[in-house]
């Protein structure tokens, strides 16, 4: 009876062992599946035209903020509208000055901004395909 249940034990011992294996085996497998098809998708995907991340106009050397904040409580912020910052500074913060390219989802708006004895620059695009253009970047010259 002793044989027969150390035959049993060391059987499913084997059975249990060559059970871990397999999943190791297929968990293998399957990392390298993931690793093979992402380069596959990598390599045949066309790369996007180059746009640069500073629009053209922009000064060199000039400074990125997230937000301007003014002496009189103004402020403007990554992500408003062009109709918001109009209403908060007024049309005659505008200095008339903007230069049009192109960004990553559109058309880029570069507008020259004087406000408060403040000199900046705003740059406007869509944060989505045919979305309303916002501010994308604040820049201090």
């Amino acid at each position: 009876m002793d044989a027969l249940r150390l035959r049993l034990a060391s059987a499913l011992e084997w059975i249990v062992a060559a059970a871990f294996l397999a999943a190791t085996v297929a968990v293998a497998s399957l990392i390298l599946h993931d690793i093979r098809a992402t380069t596959v998708r990598a390599a045949a995907a066309p790369a996007p035209p180059a746009i640069s991340a500073v629009p053209p106009s922009v000064p060199l050397g000039a400074v990125s903020v997230p937000v301007l904040t003014f002496g009189d409580g103004q402020a403007i912020r990554v992500g408003d509208t062009a109709s918001a910052v109009s209403d908060r500074l007024g049309r005659p913060a505008d200095t008339g000055r903007e230069e049009v390219d192109r960004g990553r989802l559109g058309q880029r708006l570069t507008r020259f901004y004087e406000y408060s004895g403040f000199r900046f620059v705003v740059v406007y695009e869509p944060f989505e395909r045919n979305g309303a253009p916002r501010i994308s970047a604040i820049y201090l010259p």
